[in-house]
């Protein structure tokens, strides 16, 4: 999915949502575990509840890797669902991966063309090494940590080098160079708000991905308020556990859609 195609939602949507399928089969309701694939029944009824209101849907792989073959089945069944059913919301693979050469080109293959993801989270640590392989795939976007919401993020994130910049600031300066915003995009944790307007005056294009929104604690205004492009919206703010889990009884699917409605009606208010 290009630029134009994924900002066209946003407007049409006036939403900017998206949704971490984080599905842990202790978490979902009960009565679906009778089922033959609790994950990707639990995922379907979410997807086919919310997506009015969403731009993308994240499936987080460590809950899927955890189940083994079975697992990595529901996700395959996850992500065909998404392309046949909703081929106009953006996929992410939330997998964070971050390996240099021909492995770092065999995680692109499996995530833009095996199983057809628009992106894949990545760490940078190894430097453009760890990037580059992901690049170049029409279409398909690289999503790089910049700055996370997680408290041990400062624990090296926010480290000052010699020239100044923290590290965060000088993995943007770099990184940025190495692809347009057209297929490199940043997370930013909503719970380092302060930082959001810092970011975006240092990348004024790129998409930011937005966690932390919901249970973490962050707010949709001080995103959107903070972090808007200045050539469109440019953000994506997802949440996972305030939407996916609002129930764990029966009307789960129901409770997730109001969740997800009332994000998108703050949302709005801004696009």
């Amino acid at each position: 999915m290009n630029r134009k195609e994924l900002e066209a939602q946003i407007k049409a949507k006036q939403s900017v949502l998206c949704v971490g399928l984080d599905t842990d089969l202790e978490r979902i309701p009960k009565h679906l575990l009778e089922l033959d694939d609790p994950i990707f029944e639990f995922n379907k009824a979410i997807i086919d509840a919310t997506h009015s209101y969403t731009i993308a849907y994240k499936p987080n792989l460590a809950f899927y890797e955890a189940e083994g073959l079975a697992g990595w089945k529901s996700l395959e069944k996850t992500i065909a669902y998404l392309n046949e059913n909703y081929p106009e919301i953006f996929t992410i693979a939330d997998a964070k991966r971050g390996d240099i050469g021909n492995t770092g080109r065999r995680y692109a293959k499996a995530f833009f063309e095996t199983l057809k993801f628009d992106s894949v989270t990545i760490a940078p640590y190894m430097g453009s090494d760890s990037v580059k392989p992901f690049l170049g795939f029409e279409g398909k976007w690289a999503i790089l940590l910049a700055l996370t919401s997680n408290p041990g993020g400062s624990d090296f994130q926010l480290q000052s080098l010699e020239k100044g910049h923290k590290l965060y600031q000088e993995v943007l300066a770099q990184s940025s160079q190495w692809a347009s915003d057209e297929e490199l995009m940043y997370v930013v944790g909503a719970t380092k708000a302060e930082f959001i307007k810092e970011i975006r005056q240092q990348v004024p294009n790129h998409f930011l991905l937005v966690p932390g929104v919901g249970a973490q604690g962050g707010t949709v205004a001080d995103v959107m308020e903070h972090g808007k492009a200045q050539n469109g919206v440019g953000l994506l703010i997802n949440s996972s556990r305030g939407i996916i889990y609002a129930s764990s009884e029966s009307d789960f699917a129901g409770a997730a859609a109001e969740s997800a409605s009332k994000l998108q009606s703050e949302m709005m208010k801004f696009i």
